[in-house]
């Protein structure tokens, strides 16, 4: 096996083309796709599916893309290492949040300390957010409530509390708090399976014995915020999640305490990497400082 394989492999699948690879790379197109089929011949493998100029990874293919997303970021983490000292960092961090009102601000600090980095920012749930952490799609992950496991390693934002949500005239004049047997008379609009937010309120009706069945299941909160503005039913989301929608009155829940957590989550076998480390560290000197968990609260 040869580093210059390896790394045509890496950038085909990374660009997904033998053509813009090669530009990337700058380098010819036959040089690159001669690498990979060199790669692929030695090891008796195939590693692209190749059908009228599409290609895409067979399993063995994304299996070693993994390994090679690893094996890249590890020479820039040594190449990091010895230019430590350089003046002013720049790059790009990917950050994939449930919500990104719970980061703006922490935004704003790292764009304001370091203007060169561009921030490539995504919506995703919380099974989204860990799954694109562990494929090294992301450097920062914005979730509540994490259960992940060891190989997550997390900075807390705080808790708020979870609230349900209508347009104006869906529920009676005055309403500003329901119980879990009152909102199952009304249409319900749930988030997408995988959303904290649905599993804590369906794990606390299970437990009261109400059946809360949703009329619209929307995929992303910006879609479910939209539905309900719309008149269609009831949502249910985190307080600090809510905004000043002028199109939206807050319900709160009683009889139950149910809150989500926020928290940055990143890969602690990445956490030596200098986007990361400059991420959190921002994040926790505003954490220090005036607090997001109070804006959360």
């Amino acid at each position: 096996m040869r580093y210059s394989q390896l790394r045509a492999f890496h950038f085909v699948a990374l660009k997904g083309g033998f053509s813009r690879a090669a530009a990337a790379m700058h380098v010819t197109q036959p040089g690159v796709s001669e690498q990979v089929r060199k790669l692929e011949q030695d090891y008796d493998v195939l590693l692209f599916n190749r059908e009228r100029k599409v290609i895409a990874l067979t399993e063995a293919g994304e299996q070693l893309f993994l390994l090679t997303k690893q094996f890249f970021e590890i020479e820039q983490h040594i190449d990091e290492y010895f230019s430590e000292a350089r003046a002013e960092m720049d790059g790009r961090i990917r950050i994939i949040a449930d919500s990104a009102r719970h980061v703006t601000q922490i935004l704003a600090a790292f764009r304001k300390r370091y203007p060169k980095v561009d921030v490539l920012l995504q919506s995703g749930n919380s099974e989204d957010v860990v799954d694109r952490l562990r494929s090294y799609d992301a450097e920062i992950g914005v979730l509540g409530a994490l259960s992940a496991g060891a190989d997550i390693e997390t900075l807390d934002l705080g808790k708020t509390e979870i609230i349900a949500f209508a347009a104006k005239g869906v529920v009676p004049i005055g309403t500003t708090h329901m119980r879990l047997e009152d909102l199952a008379h009304f249409p319900l609009v749930f988030r997408e399976v995988g959303s904290k937010t649905r599993e804590n309120i369906e794990r606390e009706a299970q437990r009261q014995g109400v059946v809360l069945t949703p009329v619209i299941e929307a995929e992303g909160r910006e879609a479910m915020r939209e539905v309900v503005a719309s008149g269609a039913g009831i949502g249910f989301v985190s307080q600090a999640e809510l905004g000043d929608d002028p199109r939206l009155i807050p319900i709160a829940l009683e009889g139950v305490d149910l809150h989500m957590s926020e928290t940055i989550a990143f890969l602690g076998q990445r956490k030596d990497l200098r986007i990361i480390r400059a991420f959190t560290g921002v994040a926790q000197d505003f954490l220090n400082g005036d607090g997001i968990a109070q804006d959360l609260s």
